[in-house]
């Protein structure tokens, strides 16, 4: 029900914050799938013996740094799937189901290639002495540092969501599919990341293609290179079809709550599939692929991606605690609950989860003052959602699935959030803050106004669906 849950959003008086969260999320498939197409280049130039990717690449002089080299491979790999997923989510499935066979394959190979021809002495021993060593080279706050970085790594699990119109049992097969696809995938990237660590040490490391750059130049192991690069193309080709399926239905979505054009919610009649919303963005995000280097994709999709995680960890707490299953109603059938409870607990935790941030990034290492701040901010977010947790009763009981531990595992998440947000670098605040003032200026000039006309004309056939059994 998370894509019904946005649509619903999205028609209450909580729009502002839904299309912000929705636009966000929009993005961060747009720029992360052009981040995928663009390391498709990478890794297929080693399946076929080209090393270096530039080789695949037009460098086009006089336009910006980072911004200068054209990638026609990726913009074809982008067209070409988005033909597959306008034509039928059925066959893009089954095409799906084996690229994604393929490619767990290939995984197990690059985990057993790792830990067989890697050593432990490069976890702790740097190629360069010049660059620090040990374990941990960059401090905790390198670790989390990182984390930030590979948080896109675990996004796409909530395009299973976008999926429910399309299954069966929803309610059942849902959080079995995103639980499930999580615990996998975490398994395996912690395997591929400790044989990748083994293999090389992490100032040697290829940024482009890791894996099959770990092989490359090796005695008698090239082809080693050549067979990774193959497997990991066939991985790309599966993470954009997903990733692709699952942006669309959201614009789709997004279409059909009148903050967007109606249009991007069109079905064809024959394929059954969003075939506006699917053209629209295959054409943004292969345009970005065409020029955008692929570090400043990731930190776009990065801050784009904690920032919808922050939005959704605190939305979970305000419709168990403010509105009902209906978006109306409680458990108990008596008026809902007053909001303002609620959100100041979620501006409070916010804000000392923020302070624990700044003191982490700015008080120096090893005092006493330190240690002191940080302990009292981590006991004032305990105190705050303990007492929230014990003043404040729930909205409402989920009828079939619901986050477990409420309100501790969505506070959690916040703290999480805005910690690793903190660990970013100023460029992707800039480039972040531009998008987002683009975005709300399409609220203001556009959506505020669609949306308005589209609740007074009351109607099926405009741009809001008010009829929660819709199918795509």
């Amino acid at each position: 029900r998370c894509i019904w849950g946005l649509a619903n959003s999205l028609t209450s008086q909580r729009e502002f914050a839904a299309f912000l969260t929705g636009a966000n999320l929009i993005m961060e498939y747009v720029f992360s799938n052009a981040a995928v197409a663009r390391s498709f280049t990478a890794y297929m130039g080693t399946a076929v013996g080209v090393d270096a990717p530039s080789k695949w690449r037009i460098a086009v002089p006089g336009l910006p740094n980072g911004f200068n080299q054209v990638d026609l491979v990726a913009v074809g790999v982008i067209l070409l799937i988005s033909v597959c997923i306008c034509y039928s989510t059925k066959e893009s499935s089954k095409v799906n189901m084996v690229l994604t066979a393929v490619h767990v394959a290939f995984i197990l190979f690059i985990i057993v290639m790792g830990f067989w021809r890697g050593d432990a002495r490069n976890l702790t021993h740097p190629a360069d002495p010049a660059h620090p060593g040990g374990f941990f080279p960059n401090g905790v706050g390198g670790v989390f540092s990182g984390a930030a970085m590979v948080y896109l790594s675990y996004i796409g699990y909530d395009a299973v969501s976008t999926m429910a119109e399309e299954v069966e049992r929803p309610a059942r097969d849902i959080p079995i599919g995103v639980s499930g696809s999580v615990i996998i995938v975490t398994v395996l990237y912690c395997l591929m990341a400790a044989s990748m660590s083994m293999l090389l040490p992490y100032d040697a490391i290829d940024t482009e293609a890791p894996f099959s750059g770990a092989f490359r130049g090796s005695d008698g192991w090239g082809w080693v290179s050549n067979v990774i690069g193959a497997g990991a193309s066939l991985g790309i080709l599966t993470s954009l079809m997903v990733a692709m399926l699952g942006q669309a239905r959201y614009l789709c979505v997004i279409g059909r709550s009148g903050v967007m054009p109606a249009w991007l919610a069109k079905v064809h009649p024959k394929t059954a599939t969003p075939v506006n919303a699917s053209a629209f963005l295959g054409l943004l995000t292969a345009a970005l692929a065409l020029f955008t280097e692929l570090d400043i994709l990731l930190n776009l999709v990065c801050i784009g991606t904690l920032f919808v995680f922050y939005m959704v960890s605190n939305a979970v707490v305000y419709r168990r605690y403010v509105v009902g299953p209906t978006g109306s109603s409680t458990e108990s059938g008596d008026r809902q609950p007053s909001a303002w409870p609620t959100l100041a607990f979620l501006l409070a935790f916010s804000l000392i989860a923020l302070s624990f941030t700044l003191v982490w990034k700015l008080a120096p290492e090893g005092g006493r003052t330190r240690v002191g701040l940080l302990s009292a901010c981590g006991a004032a977010a305990v105190a705050t959602v303990g007492a929230f947790q014990a003043l404040v009763p729930q909205a409402h009981t989920p009828e079939l699935w619901g986050v477990p531990g409420m309100p501790w595992v969505p506070a959690a998440s916040v703290f999480l959030n805005v910690f690793l947000l903190g660990s970013l670098d100023r460029p992707s605040y800039v480039r972040f803050g531009f998008f987002s003032a683009a975005a709300v200026l399409v609220y203001v000039l556009y959506s505020v106004h669609a949306s308005y006309d589209a609740e007074e004309s009351a109607t099926l056939d405009g741009a809001k669906v008010q009829d929660e059994a819709c199918r795509v």
